[in-house]
């Protein structure tokens, strides 16, 4: 069995407050190294899953056509987005960055594959899958900070019209659509708590005994 020291443990921290979500005004021309993206994969494909189901797929983008159809997809979806904000709230969001699909090395677009049969642990949250998907999303985000890399997970998307410019399987749920590359800095905070969006919540604040009442 591993033995973790102290410094195991405070490095694992130091990596945890220094994850980024990366937008794509921060991104380089550089490439990643094979043997960085499969240490990110590595990671992924190497995260806790209900049942030990691993659900997940990954599908590596680097076709420039192919992005800037899914970057269509999000000026589409960015703009009705503009609509559900108000006051100093839509001043602050046209000004964001909110990805870099074309600006990063690569994309990697991760799926969820539901089982043909049930699967332990899924039988009364089916959606347990899903959050195993999450989970290896989680691990290649840890990873990608460890290696230098950034990694922006792009959420104003289609997911239909992902699956249909990728050519995805009708069965498959799309969960998460990465940018990765190197970058010229990770921000010291948040940047949605550097721009003051909003604040970090405080734990005693979500930290709940024994029950809600």
């Amino acid at each position: 069995m591993n033995k973790f020291t102290p410094e195991h443990i405070e490095t694992l921290e130091q990596i945890i407050l220094a994850r980024r979500d990366v937008r794509g005004n921060r991104f380089i021309n550089k490439s990643i190294a094979k043997a960085d993206l499969d240490k990110i994969l590595f990671a992924g494909v190497n995260a806790p899953s209900v049942g030990f189901s691993q659900p997940w797929e990954f599908v590596i983008i680097k076709d420039l056509e192919i992005r800037n159809k899914v970057k269509d997809s999000f000026f589409e979806e960015n703009e009705k987005a503009k609509t559900l904000f108000e006051g100093n709230k839509i001043d602050a969001y046209t000004q964001l960055k909110l990805e870099g699909i074309v600006e990063s090395a690569l994309n990697i677009a991760v799926f969820y594959k539901p089982s043909e049969h049930p699967v332990l642990g899924q039988t009364a949250m089916k959606e347990a899958g899903v959050y195993s998907v999450v989970c290896a999303i989680q691990n290649m985000w840890l990873m990608a900070r460890a290696l230098d890399i950034g990694l922006g997970w792009v959420s104003i998307l289609n997911p239909d019209t992902i699956k249909t410019i990728l050519k995805a399987p009708k069965d498959r749920q799309l969960i998460g659509y990465l940018c990765l590359g190197h970058v010229d800095e990770f921000y010291e905070n948040p940047e949605l708590e550097r721009l003051q969006w909003g604040k970090r919540k405080n734990i005693n604040d979500v930290v709940i005994k024994e029950s809600y009442l």
